[in-house]
């Protein structure tokens, strides 16, 4: 019987995002509407369910502050920031949020894929930085699939080559969850201390009948320990 399936979502799970997409966020509203918005005001609108989308979400908190810029280039403007020309964009700011050896031996347990609302080619520079030798597939981005979170297309997909295989969802925003109940896979939900709104996400992820929520990955081998 072949090990069960750990899908991960990205942002908040296996990466810090707070110094690259939180901020290009912050960046982009800034440009374009003149105003701060904060990291709880960001983290305000993600437990709303709806704004997994951060070009979206970018959008939406300019328009509301009176902004007014089409859609496609505020698109423009935030991957310009994100991806920079190679030696300073955002997410060259991303930390890798797995200790040493974690992710290695949860590896001899189970297997790994990652479904995440970040283009697959910009997951994968991601992976590529970072991950070593691990394997995560399938990757599925949101180009892949044509709704996005919190429908379940992109765990179905991926639960449709691996039938029969037990999996297990682990994601950091309530449209993760909703995204896991939907699919009928067990959610693991990442509640970070340091998050601005952490109990309502606890609380949240609560409602939406998490199987297990953790401070960071860091801890899922204890999830998993019995």
């Amino acid at each position: 019987m072949s090990r069960p399936l750990l899908i991960f979502d990205m942002d908040g799970v296996l990466v810090d995002v707070t110094e690259s997409y939180r901020e290009t966020i912050a960046r982009t509203v800034a440009h374009f509407a003149g105003i701060e918005v904060t990291r709880a005001q960001i983290q305000e609108y993600k437990n709303q369910g709806g704004w997994n989308d951060d070009w979206q979400l970018s959008h939406h908190i300019i328009e509301r502050a009176g902004g007014v810029a089409p859609f496609e280039q505020v698109k423009e403007h935030f991957q310009k920031l994100f991806l920079g020309d190679g030696t300073d964009g955002t997410i060259l700011r991303e930390r890798w949020i797995a200790h040493a050896g974690v992710l290695e031996r949860l590896s001899e347990r189970f297997r790994f894929a990652l479904f995440t609302g970040r283009p697959r080619a910009d997951a994968e520079l991601t992976l590529h930085r970072f991950a070593g030798d691990l394997v995560f597939d399938p990757v599925v981005g949101m180009y892949e699939i044509a709704n996005h979170k919190p429908a379940p297309d992109g765990l179905l997909r991926i639960l449709e080559q691996e039938s029969g295989s037990k999996a297990y969802y682990i994601g950091d925003t309530v449209d993760d969850a909703r995204c896991a109940r939907a699919a009928k896979v067990p959610f693991i939900g990442i509640a970070a201390p340091a998050n601005p709104l952490y109990l309502d996400l606890v609380f949240l992820f609560q409602g939406e009948g998490a199987y297990a929520i953790v401070d960071d990955i860091n801890y899922l081998e204890e999830v998993f320990a019995a």
